[in-house]
């Protein structure tokens, strides 16, 4: 969810994906390479994202990923079963 999300703003490479992660979480959530590269190749099957390779900033040559729209239908599934867990756990935390 977090990686889609992330696509929405623009493509980016992997590095690109776990650095904005970490900045717009302040430091909270990181996407370790171990575990966000396996993650884009499953996006990749899927058809949710589709990838590019250019030239970086640095003129180093990386894969760019991009969301498809039916990436895009994906996140919102995925944001409405957010939203449910997060509901439902704001209630069991309740005071009673």
């Amino acid at each position: 969810m977090l990686v889609l999300k992330t696509l929405t703003r623009a493509p980016q490479h992997g590095y690109g994906i776990a650095s904005a992660i970490k900045r717009l979480s302040n430091d909270v959530l990181t996407v370790e390479e171990g575990s966000l590269y396996p993650a884009l190749q499953r996006l990749l099957l899927q058809g949710w994202v589709k990838g590019e390779w250019k030239k970086t900033e640095t003129n180093r040559r990386a894969r760019f990923y991009t969301l498809t729209p039916a990436g895009r239908k994906q996140l919102g599934s995925e944001l409405s079963q957010f939203q449910l867990m997060i509901t439902a756990i704001r209630r069991v935390l309740q005071d009673a």
